[in-house]
């Protein structure tokens, strides 16, 4: 079978699965879960697989799944992705009541797409004519929230990194997989109904607790040493910090303080803040991490305080292959129409999409069909045809460009590429970025005592 032929098969197999694939994305949109709690997700996903007669692993990375479809003949591995996990949102009209989880990025709409691509994938007259494998990739984890769980996950040895994608790397899990494709969920009127991707920051987060003496507020806060003033301190700082930022290096840095006390009548003693340090390169990155580390530890030292920061690896910048975005975009345009298919700017947000962009060619293109802003209580889907139909047929038709023809494309991409890291440099620079440094400035007519550890 030719492939245009093949194309059409693929299409027609997304259509009759679409109602199915796009009443699992909505039941997903109804229970949301967080990362490495996406239990219940994780199920839905596990019986589409079973219904399918595929082979799969899953409680991978916790809650994670990989379901392989074979070729007939052998060849590369093209990774097609979804995301487990919500974001925590209250107001959400889809906002679980007990604990404000929603679907504010759209990642149920990918696991709809990556069903009917699925669905498509394994019809015997598509695996036929493929040279090489199809993972389906189920990932948990991809939106860095929930800090304080999930370093209780790592202490416990149940994790190492805090992303998804991070600990199917170290987990060996792409070791056997030469490129991946993921479509985001987009509201962007200027992205229109579909577009391709071109960069997105990377980020490393920290999380600062600040250790003060508690006392009387009332009756004697000269006896305390008040943590909440050194974290407002440290924040006025950060903010003082924006003019040192260049513009073309997209830094973005915006703290929250998780805990800011314990009782209003006692001077606070144990406050903690969480942030993200975000930028286009590492080295910008690493620049600005540093600032907002002076600004921590000058919060500290101005009150005689104590301050213990944890820096945790995030996720690398995205970078896009040209390539393999080349052929996405292509069958897109046949998909929706040249006039409604864009080309996305930078973005300063960021993806664990990024890491895998550091080892193999990678894309994360976007599908409209959303409204309301991303990340907010009013970002909902309204088209599931733009949102999970046109990505799972395009990301097929791109599959079966990629592996038919005795997967002429895919090993032309493969060839091309020029890893910036191997999976050893990665893991090393990940656990090289991770670290936990603690400062104290208690005024004991002394000289200050900084310690690191």
């Amino acid at each position: 079978m030719d492939k245009s032929a093949l194309k059409e098969q693929a299409r027609a197999a997304v259509l009759e699965r679409a109602d199915a694939a796009t009443a699992t994305a909505k039941d997903i949109l109804a229970h949301p879960e967080p990362g490495y709690r996406e239990a219940r997700t994780s199920r839905v996903v596990a019986d589409w697989f079973r219904a399918m007669g595929l082979d799969f692993r899953q409680h991978l990375a916790l809650t994670g799944l990989r379901a392989d479809i074979v070729g007939a003949h052998p060849g590369p591995s093209v990774a097609v992705i979804g995301e487990l996990d919500s974001l925590i949102v209250p107001g959400h009209p889809f906002a679980d009541p007990n604990t404000n989880a929603a679907h504010a990025c759209g990642h149920h709409a990918q696991i709809g797409t990556i069903l009917a691509v699925a669905h498509a994938i394994n019809r015997p007259e598509v695996k036929a004519n493929l040279h090489g494998r199809v993972a389906i990739m189920v990932l948990p984890a991809e939106e860095y929230i929930e800090l304080e769980y999930r370093l209780n996950l790592r202490r416990e040895g149940k994790i190492e990194f805090l992303g998804g994608k991070p600990e199917y790397i170290r987990l060996g899990l792409f070791d056997d997989v030469d490129m991946a494709i993921l479509t985001h969920a987009t509201s962007e009127e200027n992205l229109k109904d579909m577009a391709s991707s071109t960069t997105l920051n990377g980020t490393i987060a920290k999380q600062a607790v600040f250790l003060g003496t508690s006392a009387h507020a009332g009756a004697a806060p000269h006896r305390g040493t008040n943590a909440l003033n050194a974290a407002m301190l440290a924040l006025s700082a950060i903010h003082a910090l924006r003019e040192t930022f260049q513009d073309n290096d997209h830094v973005r840095v915006h703290p929250i303080i998780t805990k800011g006390g314990d009782a209003v009548s006692a001077v606070p003693a144990d406050v903690r803040l969480e942030t993200f340090v975000r930028g286009l390169g590492i080295e910008a990155i690493r620049d600005a991490e540093r600032k907002v580390d002076r600004a921590l530890r000058a919060g500290a030292m101005a009150m005689g305080a104590e301050v213990h920061i944890t820096t945790l690896a995030g996720y690398l910048p995205l970078h896009s292959d040209h390539g393999l975005g080349e052929v996405y975009a292509a069958n897109a345009e046949e998909v929706v129409g040249k006039d409604r298919m864009a080309v996305a700017p930078h973005r300063s947000a960021s993806t664990d999409m990024g890491d895998l962009s550091h080892l193999m060619p990678t894309i994360q293109p976007f599908a409209g069909g959303f409204t309301g802003v991303g990340h907010g209580n009013d970002f909902v889907a309204r088209d599931y045809g733009k949102a999970i139909v046109n990505p799972a047929m395009v990301t097929a038709m791109t599959v079966i460009d990629l592996l038919s023809e005795s997967a002429v494309k895919a090993n032309e991409l493969k060839a091309r590429y020029k890893a910036p890291l191997t999976k050893a440099t990665y893991l090393a620079f990940m656990r090289g970025v991770t670290r936990e440094e603690h400062f104290s400035y208690r005024d004991d007519g002394k000289e200050q005592v900084c310690q690191e550890s």
